[in-house]
């Protein structure tokens, strides 16, 4: 793996740098891992050298606001738009026109919204316990199972107070946090220490949060119904605490070419969980 920086553009005004992981053969097919929150590159330590040694070109980012990433200030920075936007700029930066998106949590969400925005620049979507963004607002804002377990969401559009808890204890709500939610012993001593200097980043914690704030008050411009025409696989942990399996199908109704496989005991972290079976699901995808 080698670890290089790249310039992108988003919506913004001001360049943003994103810090890249890359690994594989420069000729080989682009592959575009997206973490989530509060992760960073190396939640896809299980899937980037195994990639690689498939024959394809692995860029895996922290993206705008994460780690060793730029954290440009205000909650428009982290609008979905702008977060798609990075992605299409990743390609062209790497001199290709598509690439295969994947992506886990709210890297799953900007994933889906590449494929809606720019087709013709993915080549296929693997999406990890995300739904569609056109249900997840629906069951966000109708369905009750799911607003309980969206809760957080809202705390998150407090300002100040969710970063000061999250600092608290030398970060022991957000290790707890992903520690409960998880197989037991699916992140280890190290992992943790390896998050916490990630959120431990200057300006890290805020802009993480600020994209929660900027889901609600920077909505998209385009509308969220649009189908999915690109190749779909939706991976699901059945056992996800935050996310009801319910929206996993009702995804994949959307897509012209689309198709969900659930993982019985995995939760919301399947990459984790189940990592050879997750790779070489990404590896074969249709």
């Amino acid at each position: 793996m080698t670890h290089t920086f790249v310039q992108v553009n988003g919506r913004s005004d001001a360049p943003v740098r994103l810090h890249v992981v890359q690994a594989g053969p420069a000729e080989g097919p682009l592959v575009i891992l997206l973490h989530g929150f509060p992760e960073f590159w190396y939640g896809w330590k299980h899937q980037i050298e195994p990639l690689a040694d498939a024959g394809y070109h692995v860029w895996a980012p922290d993206q705008r606001g994460y780690n060793l990433s730029d954290k440009p200030d205000g909650i428009a920075a982290y609008s979905i738009d702008t977060l798609a936007a990075d992605v299409v700029d990743l390609i062209n930066a790497a001199g290709r026109q598509q690439a295969l998106v994947v992506g886990h949590d709210w890297g799953a969400a900007v994933a889906w919204w590449v494929a809606a925005l720019y087709p013709e620049r993915v080549e296929r979507l693997v999406a990890l316990n995300v739904p569609h963004p056109a249900v997840m607002k629906q069951y966000a804002s109708r369905n009750v199972g799911q607003m309980l377990r969206s809760w957080y969401i809202g705390f998150f559009q407090l300002p100040i107070l969710p970063e000061a808890l999250a600092r608290l204890g030398n970060w022991a709500v957000m290790a707890h946090t992903l520690r409960s939610s998880s197989r037991y012993g699916t992140f280890s001593d190290a992992d943790i220490a390896q998050y916490k200097l990630a959120w431990s980043q200057p300006g890290a914690m805020r802009s993480m949060i600020n994209w929660y704030r900027a889901a609600l008050q920077q909505p998209p411009t385009r509308n969220i119904t649009i189908r999915i025409r690109v190749p779909t696989l939706l991976i699901w942990g059945v056992r996800d605490q935050f996310l009801k399996r319910d929206m996993a199908q009702l995804s994949i109704d959307l897509c012209d070419d689309g198709q969900v496989v659930f993982f019985e005991k995995a939760t919301h972290w399947v990459q984790h969980e189940e990592p050879d079976r997750v790779t070489q699901l990404i590896k074969t995808s249709r």
